[in-house]
């Protein structure tokens, strides 16, 4: 008998998938872990800041609320371009920030819109998201070709979406609405099954959480943006 069989197979193939198999799962746990984090963190500064006059008012009626909108943006092209350079430890801490910060963008939803409707809304977004995120895992379809397609999309929603704050269209915001929902789920299951693809097991552990730090918020940022497309359709306004 071959040394590397025994009666079951090749044992050592067999250790090393499994091994594979453990760690790309600790790494999609990790990812899980951080995006909900930053969810509880965004949830509770939006909440307290939307539930306190002294903090709201000065934000939203002055021009810092277009500093509070904007900030995000500025945060997810800092860590773009920064990602590869930046510590772990420091990717971490720029993570929670940006959740932080948006947090106070989405202070103005409890502004707007009644609690029984936010929480309903969340719950669905959270299935669907579920939902198509367990598909971008398990499935082995490749996904990658729907990439372009889903980019071409979601920059199409942004541009509309600036153009319409000045509009002011509510055909165009339901168009919008429509088009995003379709556009954010895609891309929750693309980036999924793009965040699996990265993990390689012979990277070393800096490497691998600033991995599961970066798919966090691709993840996130789906989930968010969903969530506040989906409170066009279900939202009950105070």
């Amino acid at each position: 008998m071959n040394p590397t069989q025994n009666r079951f197979g090749y044992r050592p193939q067999a250790q090393t998938q499994a091994l594979f198999d453990e760690g790309l799962r600790q790494h999609m746990l990790r990812v899980y872990n951080y995006m909900g984090l930053g969810l509880v963190l965004t949830g509770i500064v939006a909440f307290f800041v939307g539930s306190t006059p002294a903090l709201y008012v000065p934000i939203f009626s002055t021009p810092l609320k277009w500093v509070v909108m904007l900030a995000p943006l500025a945060f997810v092209f800092f860590f773009s371009f920064r990602i590869q350079t930046m510590s772990a430890r420091t990717a971490q801490m720029t993570f929670w920030a940006f959740c932080a910060v948006m947090g106070l963008s989405l202070a103005s939803v409890f502004l707007v819109f009644t609690g029984t409707s936010i929480a309903r809304t969340f719950f669905i977004a959270a299935t669907m998201f579920g939902a198509t995120s367990l598909y971008g895992y398990t499935t082995k379809r490749d996904l990658s070709k729907f990439g372009s397609f889903l980019m071409m999309g979601l920059f199409g929603v942004i541009i509309a979406s600036v153009v319409n704050i000045f509009l002011g269209s509510s055909a165009l915001q339901f168009a919008i609405s429509v088009i995003g929902v379709v556009v954010f789920v895609g891309l929750t299951a693309f980036d999924t099954q793009n965040i699996k693809e990265q993990f390689a097991e012979n990277i070393d552990q800096e490497s691998q959480q600033k991995l599961a730090v970066f798919g966090a918020l691709s993840l996130y940022l789906n989930f968010v943006n969903l969530f506040q497309l989906l409170l066009n359709f279900t939202g009950e306004r105070e």
